[in-house]
């Protein structure tokens, strides 16, 4: 399972909503073996003067929310992905983009009913 939440200046990524979403799901399935048709993203873009960093206003902010179990393989080879190919897709230079995977234990996510932990998935956490 991954979530990802993409922060932003509104006035930038609004109409770009769908074009982040397919770069990152893009990078996702290719490094993270996650199937095509699980795709999770929440969008909270912000009014101008809401996001306050030293960076362009085209600074974005990607938290990916996961169970634990990929690898450190894995997860340099995500934010490789996402600095190489989704990075120069979107126009960002690679200060304005910054990279967060949160890991949590399955047990801790409640999904279709149950506890993360008896969900039978579809595919492998553990690449």
């Amino acid at each position: 399972m991954a979530q990802v939440k993409v922060y932003g200046n509104r006035s930038i990524w609004g109409e770009r909503r769908a074009e982040i979403s397919d770069a990152l799901h893009e990078a996702l399935v290719r490094t993270w073996q996650l199937p095509a048709d699980k795709r999770f993203h929440r969008f909270l873009l912000l009014d101008d003067g809401d996001l306050v960093a030293p960076r362009s206003d085209a600074y974005l902010v990607v938290e990916i929310v996961c169970f634990t179990g990929r690898s450190r393989k894995a997860k340099r080879a995500l934010i490789a992905a996402l600095y190489d190919d989704v990075a120069p897709h979107l126009g960002l230079a690679a200060d304005d983009l910054e990279i967060v995977i949160l890991e949590s234990p399955r047990e801790n996510w409640g999904i279709r009913g149950m506890s993360g932990d008896e969900l039978v998935l579809g595919y492998r956490v553990d690449v």
